[in-house]
This record gives C-alpha cells, structure tokens and sequence, in this order.
C-alpha cells in the first residue's frame, strides 16, 4: 500500500492564485454644485463627461491598496453645474502569482472589483445633491488597460525628432 505523505497537495497549494478581500472603502468623496439653486429651475439636462482611473500601492508583502477613481463633471453648455469626485479603494492579499502576472491583474482585477461599490457611491451622492442618480455606465477596464498599454508601447517604439 503505497503512503500519502501529503507533499502534491502542498505543492499544488503553493501555485494556486488567491486573491483576498481585506477591506473595501471610500477613501475620499467630494462633491461641488456650483449653480445651485438655480440649476434645479432649468429644465435642460447636463452633458455627464466621466473619467476613470485606477492606480495601486504595495502596503506589505502580498498586499495593495487599489483606488478607482471616478470624476463625473456635469455641464449645462459651458458651465459646471456639478462636480463629483469618488475614490473607491480596497486593500487586497495576493500570494501565487509572479511579478510579470502580478501587474495586469493589480491594473484590471482590482479596479472590477471596486467598480460596483463605486458606481453605488455615485448615484447615492448624486441623487443627494438633487440631481436623479447618475448609475456609471459597464466598463470593460481590461479593454481599457490593453488600449492604455498599446499607446505606450506605441509611444516607446515612435521614432524621436530627426534634427535637420
């Protein structure tokens, strides 16, 4: 009878990816509503210009903080009327992973996890400054990663200015 000395499934432990959920939070909310009042006397809707970003800190060994960043500017022709500022963060625990796999997944797995939460603050701070919630639209952030990396590497490859 052959004996069980449990080392495959030590070994197998060692290369399994885990991803731990340590805590979620709001890091920093802001919110500006310059043309209030008067703004809600107006019956033309603002244009929503929305912009994303994300970025991540090591805080220890195997763990990150993740911040999604969302800034939402609503603008009725020329002037903001409100102005939202949400970082949504996360610190993360991440074992079983090399460095050269660690950096995608640190730039688009966090950041979707975060996204919900985010959205959530959002409309709730929205639809508190009076205006109807504004729920962020789906994001593809690993699309949105690939076509950052691309422009960089487009960038590098570019040739510099020839001097005549």
């Amino acid at each position: 009878m052959a004996e069980n000395t449990g080392a495959a499934p030590a070994a197998a432990a060692e290369n399994t990816v885990q991803i731990r959920i340590l805590k979620i939070y709001v890091k920093d909310l802001s919110l500006e509503s310059p043309a209030a009042p008067q703004i809600f006397q107006q019956e033309n809707m603002p244009n929503v210009e929305m912009g994303l970003r994300a970025e991540a800190n090591k805080i220890a060994d195997n763990t990150y903080e993740s911040v999604l960043t969302v800034t939402l500017t609503f603008k009725l022709e020329d002037k903001t009327v409100l102005l939202v500022e949400a970082k949504q963060a996360g610190i993360f625990n991440i074992t079983g992973l090399s460095e050269a796999a660690l950096q995608p997944l640190i730039a688009t797995h966090l950041p979707t996890v975060l996204f919900p939460y985010a959205r959530e603050i959002v409309a709730s701070t929205v639809g508190h400054a009076g205006f109807p919630p504004f729920y962020l639209p789906p994001t593809n952030l690993e699309a949105l990663y690939q076509q950052q990396m691309a422009a960089k590497t487009q960038l590098e490859e570019a040739p510099t200015g020839a001097i005549n």
